[in-house]
């Protein structure tokens, strides 16, 4: 059954899969219809069940054939990724760990952070991606990322967490904005409010909202972004207010641009974690990392 499962015949699959048809899918895989429908057909045999309806426009994968279409994916990817990884270890590392983080985590203390570390460690190669929680969770749960960093309000079921940095809620807006002069507010004040969102399908938007939802109100017309900057620049001209991290926030505040006014909310202060997967799944040079970033917590 193993043998069945090779990254060839995998490869295969997932083409005809893509394509829809067994003759354009030995076209992109250059090689002859017959050869590539007896391979399918040899898969299908072995597997015990059909995974793909024909018919005169093509092909469709059956139920088997999509869970199999899935899982080809994900398996595809992580050879690609050991490949990539072996790559550099053929020009010299010593480890790589592959890190996913929030919007909120990079935009504040994170890459000064694994700097630090690569500075302690040259050894030892990092790669940093940006991604919403739920991808960063998923993603680190599957084994394709080392370690996430995002905040601790996650449904981080089956992994270790370790507790990073801290940040606080601000409310962000322009001083002529009719809020900016007040000296703290709550949620509540700002629903009446255009509003900038930043990184939609975040926790953060997905927590915004179900805190409009607790108070009976929906949010006002709201803009998205995908980053910090491109919010704080909007917010200065004037076209809304957002909630942002007081952090990441103040350094766009400079000469007078951004006026920022801190949150009373009881979810306001947020923890932020390390997520990975139990230490004995981990590699060496994830568990260096992970280990340094607590001590850079902890010395803050």
């Amino acid at each position: 059954m193993l043998k069945t499962f090779d990254p060839t015949t995998l490869r295969l699959f997932v083409a005809v899969c893509e394509d829809g048809s067994l003759a354009l899918a030995a076209q992109r895989e250059a090689m002859v219809a017959s050869a590539l429908s007896k391979r399918i057909s040899a898969l299908e045999a072995a597997v015990g069940v059909p995974l793909l309806t024909r018919h005169r426009r093509g092909v469709v994968p059956t139920p088997a054939g999509e869970a199999l279409l899935r899982q080809s994916r994900e398996v595809l990817v992580s050879l690609d990724r050991l490949g990539a990884e072996m790559g550099q270890f053929r020009a010299g590392a010593q480890g790589i760990v592959r890190v996913l983080a929030s919007t909120s985590a990079l935009a504040e203390q994170l890459p000064d952070d694994i700097a630090g570390f690569l500075r302690q460690t040259p050894g030892v190669r990092v790669t940093l991606d940006e991604r919403v929680s739920p991808d960063i969770v998923r993603t680190v749960r599957d084994g394709a990322a080392d370690l996430g960093v995002l905040w601790d309000r996650g449904d981080l079921s089956g992994l270790q967490a370790r507790p990073y940095r801290s940040d606080n809620l601000c409310v962000a807006m322009a001083p002529s904005h009719r809020l900016a002069r007040r000296p703290n507010l709550r949620f509540a004040d700002t629903l009446d409010e255009v509003s900038v969102s930043v990184a939609a399908g975040g926790l953060m938007e997905n927590m915004l909202r179900r805190q409009s939802a607790l108070l009976g109100r929906t949010p006002s017309d709201r803009i998205q972004v995908s980053s910090m900057d491109v919010a704080c620049r909007i917010v200065a001209a004037g076209l809304g207010l957002a909630i942002l991290p007081q952090e990441a926030a103040a350094p766009h505040a400079g000469a007078g641009r951004l006026r920022l006014v801190p949150l009373l909310d009881s979810w306001a202060r947020r923890q932020f974690v390390i997520a990975s997967r139990p230490e004995a799944l981990m590699s060496a040079s994830a568990r260096l990392l992970a280990r340094y970033l607590q001590e850079c917590a902890a010395a803050a």
